[in-house]
């Protein structure tokens, strides 16, 4: 069988189109250097093709993390504060996760997904922007700045930073649901930022909201932009994920 190119073109966008088959771990609180040692073992799955794209959901306790621009001066942890401090491989400047956000970790293989570092970091805003809106917090983008914002005042409610090998990513976002901000501010200068509001979705909702409450329409926002249908995987199962149906139904073809 022979294709016009027309009909090639449009063969490549239906493909383009259609939902990848992808796991989905939803964990709790997670201490940041095991996550880091999870995405690190996914990514290495996901590299060789042993397993397929893989978004990890989690909460983390108190920590600061440092990216490769931290600068020196952004990092004013007072003496005795219960909160580690982590180097770590992404992208950006300092940042603060805590309970009560919500931590999202793609592992994607870009060749998936187009070779596009900078169609990746504005997906994943779009996924964030999505996130908030049917709860009625209308996040949006500011040229310049990373992350996603509110406007009038700007205020930023979520972070981004991710690290890219081999096309592989690690590293991504956190969204702030419940949380104090003044981390933010009071022990780092967060993303290098002076002066900066921080904000979460209960201060703008003027209500309690939990991460669990968040977790559903940040996979749905996820799975949406990034054409991906997400199999979840029970946590208890830890790395035992080469058996599940998807990797199955992969080895297959």
């Amino acid at each position: 069988m022979t294709f016009t190119r027309q009909e090639a073109l449009q063969v490549v966008a239906n493909l383009q189109g259609m939902s990848r088959g992808a796991y989905l771990l939803d964990l709790g609180l997670v201490p940041y250097r095991e996550a880091w040692d999870l995405q690190r073992s996914l990514a290495g799955a996901v590299s060789q093709g042993a397993i397929p794209d893989t978004v990890v959901f989690l909460e983390h306790p108190p920590v600061v993390t440092l990216g490769r621009r931290t600068d020196s001066g952004e990092l004013h942890v007072p003496d005795g504060a219960a909160v580690e401090v982590v180097e770590t491989d992404r992208g950006g400047k300092s940042t603060f996760h805590g309970p009560g956000q919500l931590v999202c970790y793609p592992i994607l293989d870009l060749k998936r997904h187009g070779k596009d570092v900078k169609k990746y970091m504005r997906d994943l805003e779009e996924a964030l922007i999505r996130t908030t809106a049917p709860l009625g917090v209308e996040a949006t983008r500011i040229e310049g700045l990373t992350g996603v914002w509110l406007e009038r005042p700007p205020r930023k409610i979520a972070s981004i930073g991710v690290h890219i090998s081999r096309w592989v990513t690690t590293h991504g976002y956190a969204l702030n649901v419940d949380l104090d901000p003044a981390p933010f501010t009071e022990w780092i200068t967060a993303c290098g930022l002076e002066d900066a509001a921080f904000t979460t979705i209960a201060r703008e909702l003027g209500r309690p909201v939990s991460v669990d409450e968040i977790r559903q329409p940040a996979r749905e926002a996820f799975a949406e932009v990034f054409g991906l249908e997400l199999e979840e995987i029970p946590a208890e199962d830890g790395h035992g994920l080469w058996n599940q149906p998807i990797h199955g139904q992969l080895a297959a073809k």
